[in-house]
């Protein structure tokens, strides 16, 4: 079946800008979201995030006493709350070999703005080991969560991994989660050509009237160790160009300012995907997000090289107010537009910390 539109622009004009606001910071972007790594480890080796090549039996992961306790990340995420953070979301890593992060998750869901409003808390996990956590998860609060599968096909998905994992965990995973009602749920895939194009469609064929959303992701450089190129991302364009050919699209409007996945419906009535186009679409402009390393660094950009020491004023005893003043000064100095000018960069792009340490 064949799109019966001669051309079609995939990409409508930029999602209106975040409410602005005396929390802002130096490119006049208000702080939202907080990402909150919990481990560096995972137990999944994909090219794009964890090589074998460089993380492996030799590797040397976080001590435990490095890394930040439960109470010290919901100190941290409270703070924030009170900066403007309406939106929390845990990762790794893979967040799921954090030691009864379930109790993490109890300890956040209990969070709330100024209003009374609970705090919407979401988790992206690689989803192995789900299937017999979604229950616990969804009792202790998780409101949300995101799977990451680039392949349906058992041979892709064990090249991309590492050979570290079957498909069918991941399913079973997404299925538990269904079952027990750990929903909205999405699937996130990462296409890498001549890697996992030809996976495009059977993820939308089996996500398709399922209630799932899938996504596609560009391929990014994320971290110092991936090998990336430009030549390797499949755009978000091609990809839709693709599905759109097979199942026709239509846009929908997105759900506030700043979501950064475009969002599309089968004419059909199917169901929805998205995709991030945040290689050949930069979304820094409405960028709200700040990042919590599991050793406790602040980085405002997931490309950054560096993240600023929280974990010492958190074991120094120092109060809330100073704590919430140190975040509120490190947000407002932010000027990070590493996408953006990504596609424009001539000289060696510099050395940037690995996704598996600040989190997807």
């Amino acid at each position: 079946m064949t799109s019966s539109r001669a051309q079609w622009s995939f990409f409508p004009p930029p999602n209106p800008s975040p409410t602005r606001g005396e929390g802002s910071d130096g490119l006049q972007r208000p702080l939202r979201d907080l990402r909150i790594s919990v481990t560096d480890r995972c137990n999944l080796r994909c090219s794009y995030c964890m090589p074998r090549e460089v993380f492996g039996r030799d590797f040397v992961f976080l001590r435990r006493a490095e890394l930040l306790s439960f109470e010290e990340i919901t100190r941290v995420a409270r703070q924030c709350i009170e900066l403007g953070v309406r939106k929390i979301r845990l990762s790794g890593g893979e967040p799921l070999l954090r030691h009864s992060v379930e109790r993490l998750v109890e300890m956040l869901a209990g969070l709330s703005d100024s209003g009374g409003k609970p705090i919407e808390l979401a988790m992206t996990s690689n989803g192995v080991l789900l299937a017999k956590r979604a229950r616990a998860l969804k009792e202790a609060g998780l409101t949300r969560l995101n799977i990451s599968l680039d392949a349906l096909d058992d041979a892709v998905f064990r090249g991309l991994n590492g050979g570290s994992a079957p498909v069918t965990a991941v399913l079973e995973g997404i299925a538990e989660a269904q079952a027990v009602g750990l929903t909205p749920l999405k699937v996130n895939a990462v296409i890498r050509r001549g890697v996992n194009e030809s996976e495009i469609l059977p993820l939308v064929e089996h996500f398709r009237h399922t209630g799932i959303t899938l996504r596609f992701i560009e391929y990014m450089d994320v971290g110092s160790t991936n090998g990336w190129r430009l030549d390797d991302v499949v755009t978000a364009q091609e990809t839709l160009t693709r599905i759109d050919a097979e199942y026709p699209l239509r846009p929908v409007a997105p759900r506030y300012p700043g979501e950064v996945a475009k969002r599309w419906e089968f004419v059909d009535g199917g169901g929805e995907i998205g995709v991030i186009a945040s290689v050949t679409q930069a979304f820094c402009h409405e960028c709200s997000r700040l990042r919590l390393s599991v050793d406790g660094k602040l980085f405002t950009c997931l490309f950054a090289a560096e993240g600023d020491d929280l974990r010492g004023l958190l074991r120094a005893g120092e109060d809330d107010a100073l704590l919430r003043q140190r975040i509120a000064a490190i947000w407002k100095r932010r000027t990070d537009r590493y996408s953006q000018l990504r596609l424009a960069q001539t000289e060696k792009p510099h050395e940037k910390i690995e996704m598996s340490y600040i989190g997807g």
